[in-house]
């Protein structure tokens, strides 16, 4: 219970110490020969005798402790709300016992204090332990004179209460401060369950107006990994039994709520050791991480899908090679250059996870091993257009097989010989790119179709793409899907 005194602000206090010492000097002055209190029930008149004992009369009658110290520091009187204060028997208090009460550092202080009171008024607040209690003091020392002997009047005003409640203010205002700056959603409940702090964090997340309501009612969790058996109410009501839950995963479902995924933890809320006040519900937000899970997962899929369609299509590659070929060294060489092919356009689509890629790297990765875009040989236009995966695949193989013609018989067969690769034509489901090689030796058509020319014409299904072998140099036209 705050007391009388600790409810009082400091200027209040520091008024009635004045009035106090005011007093004094009539009493010591022999302006008045009784002092009035007033009681909580009752007015009470205390006659003034002279000397000494009409400051200890006056002293008793005082609501604060009160101690007078001769010249030498030496402990004249101390009231019995003084003695109260200390735990002591009244009358048994002295000086070295009150130093006593003090750490080395504190001694010192009050020292001071004592020597400069018998001169002037001075206040200090110190620290002392009685019992097993830390107590705060507000100490106020005046000049005292009792007949000849001079000394000082200290009076001692317990404020321990009052820096507690103010201790506890800050503490509230600090622990509000750590609230509201935390980037994880922090719910605060009692043991009912129900909210009663939050932060801005979990205000995005929370149905309108959640301080009050229950956890559950505030915001809507679902737990699809522990089956649907759990429940937010489950959450609370083990944390506030103390048990602490961390780490389980959860789906918001508030259709409003930006943040779809949560991992949750919740810890029993204990204030200054003393029995659970509820619980302290934490909610990090793992949108971003299940949805890069998601993208990943569905990576995998394609991943796993795009390798059975790739490996159907080296046995297709495989079987329609050993039927064109006529040795084994040709079979090797043929089906090794197209599997390169593949790895090539592959090795791009790793490296863009399996996005879409532009025309012009997947002809620059065929080219790679015989010229370079940037060597003057080749001369490209209108290829920065995207192709999706399954595209650039098949037009990898085509640029494989023109490439390799044009190295063994065309225009890359000789040093003075160059190919332009240019988009001639746009429409809504495809656009036409144009292969034309130039300054090449004199091209004869080929007296029968290989399994190259048959690869270049169907590799891009319903586009496909049109092979001239024009005597000065081969013209292919090729239809690619958008």
């Amino acid at each position: 219970m705050t007391s009388a005194i600790s409810a009082l602000s400091r200027a209040e206090l520091e008024a009635r110490l004045e009035e106090a010492e005011e007093t004094l000097r009539a009493i010591r002055d022999g302006e008045i020969d009784a002092v009035v209190v007033r009681g909580a029930d009752a007015e009470q008149v205390f006659t003034l005798e002279g000397g000494g004992q009409s400051y200890r009369t006056f002293m008793e009658a005082m609501d604060v402790g009160a101690a007078a110290f001769d010249q030498d520091g030496q402990l004249l009187y101390a009231n019995q709300a003084l003695c109260a204060q200390l735990d002591c028997v009244h009358g048994s208090l002295t000086a070295t016992a009150l130093i006593e009460l003090l750490d080395p550092v504190k001694q010192a202080a009050f020292r001071r204090l004592l020597a400069q009171a018998q001169h002037q008024r001075q206040s200090a607040e110190i620290h002392l332990r009685v019992g097993d209690a830390e107590r705060s003091m507000l100490l106020t020392g005046t000049p005292l004179e009792f007949g000849v002997v001079r000394g000082a009047a200290i009076t001692f005003t317990d404020i321990s209460e009052r820096e507690q409640a103010a201790a506890a203010r800050e503490s509230e205002r600090l622990a509000r401060a750590i609230l509201a700056s935390a980037n994880e959603a922090v719910i605060v409940c009692d043991r009912a369950g129900c909210v009663t702090h939050l932060n801005g964090a979990a205000m995005r997340i929370c149905a309108e107006a959640p301080v009050g309501k229950t956890f559950a009612e505030a915001i809507a969790l679902s737990f699809p990994e522990a089956s649907e058996l759990m429940s937010s109410d489950d959450i609370v009501a083990m944390a506030t039994a103390g048990l602490p839950v961390q780490g389980l995963e959860a789906a918001v479902r508030t259709p409003s709520a930006a943040i779809t995924d949560v991992m949750i933890s919740a810890a029993p809320l204990l204030v200054s050791g003393e029995r659970t006040q509820g619980c302290v519900v934490t909610l990090v937000d793992l949108s971003q991480r299940k949805a890069a899970e998601r993208h990943q997962a569905l990576l995998m899929g394609e991943l796993d899908h795009r390798v059975k369609n790739t490996l159907t299509m080296v046995m297709a590659i495989c079987a329609r090679t050993a039927v064109h070929e006529r040795t084994i060294e040709d079979f090797q060489k043929s089906f090794t250059g197209r599997i390169q092919a593949l790895a090539a356009t592959h090795t791009l689509l790793s490296n863009a996870s399996w996005q879409s890629l532009q025309i012009r790297d997947v002809l620059a990765a065929e080219l790679a091993p015989f010229a370079s875009l940037s060597s003057g040989r080749i001369v490209t236009d209108g290829l920065d257009i995207a192709v999706e995966a399954k595209t650039a695949v098949s037009l990898g193989l085509v640029f494989h097989e023109l490439t390799t013609n044009a190295v063994k018989y065309g225009a890359l067969s000789v040093p003075s010989g160059r190919i332009s690769v240019r988009q001639v034509a746009a429409g809504d489901d495809a656009l036409t790119i144009e292969w034309q090689e130039h300054d090449g030796p004199p091209v004869t058509p080929p007296q029968t179709s290989g399994f190259g020319q048959t690869l270049i014409s169907r590799s891009l299904g319903s586009g496909g793409a049109a092979l001239e072998f024009r005597s000065d140099g081969v013209v292919c036209r090729i239809a690619v899907p958008k």
